[in-house]
């Protein structure tokens, strides 16, 4: 079976926002970010990072920690899984950084297979995290370092998560 090449780009909001939304205070910059001074103006609050959808069938916010081990992020990756009906935040605890490999439903079989044409895989810098929307097939965690990661997801005792075999293994580069 032949292996698909695909280059790991940095992570940016635009580049992100078909799968979900990068949360970087450095560029959370516009109207679209409520920025303010709180605690004594000690602190800075930044709203509107990202959107979370946990609530979904009677499902509550859940908060884990993911004690990462660093891999080799080129692979080859062969699956993918999806939550459908809820978004799933990851955010590094330590600097810990992380590739995303990530790819969009298949319109022609939207109830089972990712689109592969939109496969794409992102650097993640120890300073950002990302929230994967509803629906986005990605792969597991790909930590590149060693640390802990925290996990803001959906809790329910309805299982919410679809696994998929590409049709061809991914190599990242």
């Amino acid at each position: 079976m032949s292996v698909r090449s695909l280059a790991i780009r940095p992570i940016d909001r635009a580049g992100f926002a078909p799968y979900g939304a990068l949360i970087d205070a450095a560029t959370a910059t516009g109207p679209a970010f409520g920025r303010r001074l709180i605690n004594d103006d000690t602190s800075e609050r930044i709203d509107g990072l990202s959107p979370l959808e946990m609530s979904a069938t009677g499902g509550r916010p859940g908060l884990a920690v993911f004690r990462a081990q660093a891999r080799n992020p080129a692979g080859p990756w062969t699956v993918v899984e999806r939550h459908r009906l809820s978004s799933q935040t990851f955010i590094p605890l330590a600097g810990a950084r992380s590739v995303v490999l990530v790819a969009l439903g298949n319109p022609a079989d939207p109830a089972r297979m990712p689109d592969e044409s939109t496969l794409a895989a992102f650097l993640v810098g120890g300073h950002q995290a990302f929230t994967l929307a509803p629906g986005v097939w990605h792969h597991g965690l790909i930590a590149l370092d060693d640390g802990d990661f925290i996990v803001l997801e959906r809790l329910t005792d309805v299982v919410d998560c679809d696994v998929a075999t590409l049709s061809r293994p991914v190599r990242l580069g």
